[in-house]
């Protein structure tokens, strides 16, 4: 049975056994509370005893309000601990830095948003509203750490829990649980300077969101100096319903200066920084910093600007001396990770690509190669934990399909990397906790056919408890809708040049009429690091069924340059963007003229980001096949785009630059035959507005008709109810008027 007729039968048997409903999807409803995903808990936690897990809720009158809430393992019940709004019920105030980082984390709500546990898990620590609380499980209260007119961020308790750190005005602090006493341990942040904090290229590209890290004995820290002022100064407007603000930011475009960045260490008592010699080149990436557990020796990691040579290097805060423990490099790019993890003998183990596919590899401290623990034609996700005892590493990966995230393990000893172990039963996408103790592990699992479950199961796999078991029964908030609902079929084509496997998703319209042929919408996002076609559950799946009653088909196809595919399907998209991929979803299309329910003459695209680029770049260079599309926030200009990301694909503008003109939407703007919708939030800082500016004047200047919707004091991820319904009211209004399903 292939993985396809599984999660055909699987979906279907799912949806078979709910009653037929027929109450009619809204956008207003999508976006209503209570959420049609049903209880859908994040950030879960185990407790470092194991006894009880910990996550955030949404609440039932608003989903984007979130509370503290756990699940004890002994008496099998959930409890409230904290009540957001029994803290702070009124708007909230954010630090612009702190909306800044929101948005880079695409996070969106308000309330308790994150929270970590003392080592010893009697207390927990949590910001809001720009203030620190902690919590005692014990005594089952709260208390205000800081009450100031200023902001702390990033707050972290201390490896042994003596000590609670964050970011205010751009210094770290360090408050004194014992005492009560808090100590500034960096001075010059402020302006320009900002300590232990993360630039926007690595919140936006390298998903490092600190710049500050503990040393397990406490005594130390390491952090990041960062200094801004290289970094060109970008003017923008950013546009709201009643006012305009004028922005000047740092923004390092492609081929421009980073900021400078230093690495460094301060004592606890912050008498003493000393800075870490990184070498000559200061033109570099600190993507990753780490301590040995040792807590005499900081790991880095060093990154060549131009994204092909990465360092693991080790320094000894004594001795101040230095090892480069591995070099890793490539002709392309190397992408970064988090599978960096250190065992008690000091060796570690490490993931690479350099076979291909991303496996794990097992080192002595030294830095020598011991071991491959896992190999295949399939790709590691992540590390989730390392049981040195029953010498197993446990991970996330692919290696059944790449449409599917299971836990697998591995032994230490490097014995038969070509056999892992599957620990996950249930075909679908599992994110997965493992508890400290190696005993048990959290199951945060959906399907296409299932909204997420939250699940408690021995580390063998064997199922114990439900968290969330989410059902869809007569109680589940989607249950009204469940009568219209479809199933997609997944497939697979082959390139044009037949070395690669295309993945798709195809979703047809219920009771379709023999002999009618129906609009078509490709759903494209196409970029790197990105997976769209996958037996998962996902937020994006009821803009898709409510597309799907509208009388459309909908169709996604993950082309080459996606993700956990291994770097062979990457590496296509190297020094000329818009080009292999665009070929792809032509093949796709190929495929869709080949069904005779589906009418070729009406077929459209929508995608948002790297998506509203490929919906440019079709419409522009493949208008035989695309008669409209609707370009989301679209990066026009490869040369307006950020230097982490831009020159990983396109390399450095002075090397390439032929590759950056092809990559440009401008070239091709006289290919458009077809309607095209172009939206833009009026405040995006990451892929700025002045890329549909650009864009709107070119279009003009060679009168190119095409309609436009911006979005007042919106950011580029689109939040907010309001927003939301209206984006995507306009999106379905412009493919009816143009398609007439």
């Amino acid at each position: 049975m292939t993985l396809f007729t599984r999660v055909a039968l699987t979906l279907g048997c799912a949806l078979a056994l709910q009653p037929v409903y027929a109450e009619q999807l809204s956008l207003e409803r999508i976006y209503s509370s209570p959420s049609l995903s049903g209880q859908t808990p994040k950030s879960l936690k185990f407790s470092p005893d194991g006894q009880r897990v910990t996550y955030l809720q949404g609440k039932k009158e608003d989903l984007y309000r979130y509370d503290l809430w756990e699940y004890n393992l002994a008496d099998k019940q959930h409890r409230l601990l904290v009540d957001s709004n029994d803290i702070f019920s009124g708007p909230e105030t954010l630090s612009d830095e702190e909306k800044a980082r929101r948005e880079r984390q695409r996070v969106y709500g308000s309330g308790i948003m994150e929270y970590t546990f003392s080592s010893d898990g009697t207390a927990l620590l949590f910001p809001l509203n720009g203030d620190v609380y902690y919590y005692s499980l014990t005594e089952q209260t709260a208390r205000r750490i800081t009450d100031t007119p200023e902001f702390e961020t990033d707050v972290k308790f201390s490896p042994k829990g003596n000590y609670i750190s964050f970011i205010r005005e751009q210094n770290i602090y360090a408050y004194e649980l014992s005492s009560g006493k808090e100590r500034r341990l960096t001075k010059d942040g402020g302006g320009l300077i900002k300590n232990g904090m993360s630039e926007f290229v690595a919140q936006e590209e390298m998903g490092r969101m600190t710049g500050y890290w503990w040393a397990p004995n406490e005594q130390n820290l390491a952090f990041l100096r960062v200094d801004e002022s290289p970094v060109q100064v970008e003017i923008r407007n950013e546009i709201y319903a009643e006012e305009i603000k004028l922005i000047e930011q740092r923004y390092p475009a492609t081929g421009t200066n980073n900021v400078n960045i230093q690495l460094a260490t301060v004592d606890v008592k912050g008498k003493r920084i000393r800075f870490v010699d990184t070498g000559d080149k200061t033109d570099i990436y600190l993507p990753r910093v780490n301590w040995m557990p040792d807590s005499q020796q900081l790991t880095y990691q060093w990154q060549s600007r131009n994204q092909q040579t990465l360092e693991l290097r080790s320094y000894n805060i004594k001795s101040r001396r230095q090892n480069t423990l591995l070099t890793e490099t490539s002709d392309y790019w190397l992408n970064l990770h988090d599978d960096l993890r250190f065992l008690s003998d000091g060796s570690f183990i490490w993931a690479s690509e350099r076979d291909g596919f991303k496996h794990l590899y097992h080192y002595s401290k030294k830095g020598e190669l011991t071991a491959q623990l896992t190999k295949g034609e399939w790709v590691v996700d992540s590390i989730k934990a390392v049981d040195e005892k029953n010498g197993w590493v446990y991970f996330t990966g692919r290696a059944d399909t790449p449409l599917e995230r299971h836990l697998y393990k591995a032994p230490l000893s490097g014995k038969s990397p070509e056999h892992v172990a599957r620990v996950t039963k249930r075909n679908g996408y599992h994110d997965v906790t493992i508890a400290g103790d190696y005993q048990t592990y959290l199951d945060d699992y959906s399907s296409i056919a299932q909204p997420k479950q939250v699940s408690l199961h021995q580390i063998g796999g064997e199922h114990l408890t439900w968290l969330s078991e989410n059902k869809l029964d007569e109680t589940h908030p989607l249950t009204p809708y469940l009568g219209d609902w479809v199933q997609p079929e997944f497939g697979s084509l082959k390139s044009d040049d037949g070395q690669a496997n295309l993945y798709y998703k195809l979703y047809k319209p219920k009771n379709m009429a023999p002999g009618k042929q129906y609009p078509v919408i490709v759903r494209v996002y196409g970029g790197p690091h990105a997976q769209r076609v996958t037996n998962q559950w996902g937020s994006k799946e009821y803009l898709t069924q409510y597309l799907v009653q509208q009388g459309y088909v909908v169709f996604q196809l993950d082309n080459r340059g996606s993700n956990y595919r291994g770097t062979a399907f990457e590496f296509p998209i190297y020094e000329k963007l818009g080009d292999v991929e665009v070929t792809d979803q032509i093949t796709g299309v190929k495929y869709l003229h080949t069904l005779p329910f589906v009418d070729k003459e009406r077929i459209g695209i929508y995608g948002h980001s790297y998506g509203g680029y490929m919906a440019l770049m079709t419409m522009f260079k493949a208008g035989d096949y695309f008669k409209a599309g609707v370009s989301g926030a679209p990066v026009t200009d490869w040369m307006l785009y950020d230097t982490h990301y831009t020159e990983r694909y396109l390399n450095h503008p002075q090397a390439n630059q032929a590759g950056y003109d092809a990559s440009s939407v401008f070239p091709y703007i006289d290919g458009l035959s077809g309607a095209l919708l172009v939206y833009h939030g009026m405040a995006d800082d990451n892929v700025l507005f002045t890329n549909t500016t650009k864009l709107i004047k070119a279009m003009q200047d060679k009168n190119k008709t095409f309609e436009l919707m911006t979005y007042p004091g919106s950011k580029h991820s689109m939040r907010g109810k309001a927003v939301k319904v209206h984006l995507n009211g306009t999106i379905v209004n412009f493919f009816n008027r143009h398609f007439q399903p």
